[in-house]
């Protein structure tokens, strides 16, 4: 009887645990991120130089109206196969504070590779005036800063959807399933036809997304490529040393497992 019993409370504490995690769910809770694929996953993963490039394109078009990148500089494209030339005229396109002149006056010039990405407001009052109180996040960290960020990042631009049925929306806030709490002040910041890539890929909703986050990956973790190639290089000797000590055992060893004095030879 009383296994009988305990199987019962055990039955109906995994009822009320799964009416709960609904409930939970059908409020809006965050739902866990879509698993992709990343050619910068793993011990020997790199990055995509011409998915990061258009990812370049995704947030110089589209993200840098509203998001910064505060500690990653121009020279940095360097990284994802683009040459000087083009980095400087890159730069050149954005204007950043100069030296004050003469009378103290504060100045403009023309950003250098040097300099960081300019950011779209001057300061935080002035980015939540401009969206409804939210603070757009800087996104030069954000794929470290979130657990599982790639994947996160994925799925909160491709994951709005209509509310479900029952579930009240705020004013000025988008439904997205993949944001904690289901509401989120950005509008899908991503649709066809927003822009034409440089290298004729299709701008597809999906195709943004991943080229975005892989941009961002590298601009959180631009050693990654040179950390992982070290890796192999260190690995590859390690396993060059292990050889050369066990050939030089056998060496040392094979006079005394034949019975014969070490030092005859």
């Amino acid at each position: 009887m009383k296994t009988m019993k305990f199987v019962k409370n055990i039955a109906l504490a995994l009822t009320a645990v799964a009416g709960f995690a609904g409930m939970v769910q059908a409020s809006g809770a965050d739902k866990h991120p879509m698993k992709l694929e990343w050619s910068f996953e793993g011990a020997f993963g790199t990055f995509d130089k011409a998915a990061a490039q258009r990812g370049w394109q995704v947030y110089k078009q589209v993200c840098s109206a509203c998001h910064s990148l505060k500690y990653f500089h121009f020279r940095n494209l360097e990284g994802i196969g683009y040459e000087e030339d083009m980095i400087k005229a890159f730069a050149a396109e954005y204007t950043v504070a100069g030296d004050p002149d003469d009378f103290g006056d504060p100045t403009e010039r023309a950003a250098l590779p040097q300099d960081v990405f300019p950011a779209p407001f001057a300061n935080e009052n002035a980015a939540r005036a401009s969206n409804g109180g939210a603070l757009p996040p800087d996104l030069s960290l954000i794929i470290k800063a979130r657990h599982d960020g790639a994947n996160y990042v994925h799925s909160l631009l491709t994951g709005y959807e209509d509310a479900p049925a029952g579930h009240e929306i705020t004013p000025g806030k988008h439904y997205n399933p993949y944001f904690k709490g289901g509401q989120i002040s950005m509008a899908a910041p991503l649709a066809e036809g927003i822009l034409e890539y440089e290298d004729g890929t299709a701008a597809t909703s999906e195709q943004m997304a991943r080229d975005v986050v892989q941009f961002l990956t590298y601009v959180a973790e631009p050693g990654l490529d040179a950390r992982h190639q070290m890796g192999f290089k260190v690995l590859a000797y390690l396993a060059v040393l292990t050889l050369i000590f066990y050939l030089s055992m056998k060496k040392l060893w094979k006079p005394i497992k034949s019975g014969r004095n070490v030092y005859e030879d």
